[in-house]
């Protein structure tokens, strides 16, 4: 099967590609190469995989991509993921994930593919209370409480519309908050362990009680690729797992495992609309697919600080990078919720 990959250069889009590639599958990769894309993460299999340059919202771009190439299914990873950035800047996000979504869609109608894969995400559903079990199922209305998650809510109603409208071979995935190597450190888990290597002081948002729902990375990929092949056209299918922590236990549980001093955590004034809590129910894909996340969050973060120390130039580097965004960040936050 050849399947065109976008944001394919990056986090879980990498993963996605390496899996499918050790799966025999052709693949094209497109990315536009933005601040968080890397080629290096799919190193492994480069010389299996076309890459495209390419800014999915391009229409002509795109066409004369899929025209070459001629695709049968799509696996559509590309957007702008970080909440922080999106409230600082939420016009990015508009462009590349409902602007993008959009022209992919026209674009994968215009040359029949067969299959279009919309890697969504849980944040679309809202948030959920401390003082719950509840879980958000994919029948669940969309609530979503920042720029990013109604970036993404967007994008889920165009593909949810094609799908009535057109008939469009779709359907939509909606994972929990990955985690693991070659993740950008502009998100917790590799900015905290960045810091500890350095013996900085660690920001974390409010009392850091917020609570997530980690699930490793290439369990993530695994999924989606199991979905790409039985998923049902028209269904909505979440992806998560068990493994709930708060983010001040991740923090602990990360500094525990590079026994560095837990005085380095400074708590600083919560971002806006902050969500409490996410948890997603997973037995739609489980029954459908016969997946289930198979990493445990204690085994998944033990391997990624250690590739992390492993990689430490490639994670030092990126780090670097990301700092005058975080400075500016940290700055606009303190002047106080009602800014925004």
């Amino acid at each position: 099967m050849k399947i065109l990959v976008t944001g394919g250069a990056g986090f879980i889009g990498s993963a996605f590609v390496r899996l499918a590639v050790q799966q025999g599958m052709d693949i094209v990769l497109c990315d536009k190469m933005t601040y968080a894309a890397d080629l290096m993460r799919i190193e492994s299999a480069k010389s299996r995989v076309r890459t495209y340059k390419a800014d999915i919202s391009d229409f002509d771009t795109m066409d004369n991509i899929f025209a070459k190439e001629a695709p049968e299914a799509i696996v559509h990873f590309a957007a702008e993921t970080h909440v922080d950035r999106s409230i600082l800047n939420p016009d990015e996000f508009v462009q590349t994930n409902v602007t993008g979504t959009a022209t992919l869609l026209r674009l994968t109608r215009k040359f029949r593919t067969k299959k279009f894969v919309h890697i969504s995400t849980d944040e679309v559903y809202g948030d959920l209370p401390a003082d719950t079990d509840m879980k958000f199922s994919e029948t669940d209305p969309l609530m979503p409480n920042s720029p990013y998650a109604a970036s993404k809510a967007a994008a889920d109603m165009f593909v949810r519309s094609y799908i009535k409208t057109f008939g469009h071979p779709a359907l939509i995935v909606r994972p929990s908050n990955n985690y693991g190597p070659w993740q950008y450190p502009e998100k917790l888990i590799p900015l905290t362990i960045a810091k500890a290597m350095l013996g900085e002081k660690m920001p974390i948002y409010g009392k850091g009680d917020n609570v997530r729902t980690w699930l490793y990375v290439d369990d993530c990929a695994e999924g989606i690729f199991k979905l790409l092949l039985n998923g049902k056209t028209g269904e909505i299918y979440n992806i998560g797992s068990h493994e709930e922590r708060t983010n001040i236990d991740v923090i602990n549980s990360i500094l525990d495992i590079m026994k560095v001093d837990k005085s380095l955590i400074e708590f600083v004034p919560d971002r806006p609309g902050h969500d409490f809590r996410y948890a997603v129910h997973t037995k739609k894909i489980s029954s459908s697919a016969g997946w289930e996340s198979s990493t445990s969050f204690e085994d998944g973060l033990l391997k990624t600080v250690n590739w992390y120390i492993e990689h430490r130039d490639w994670l030092l580097k990126k780090k670097s990078d990301v700092e005058e965004f975080v400075k500016a960040l940290m700055a606009e936050y303190s002047k106080g919720n009602d800014k925004h």
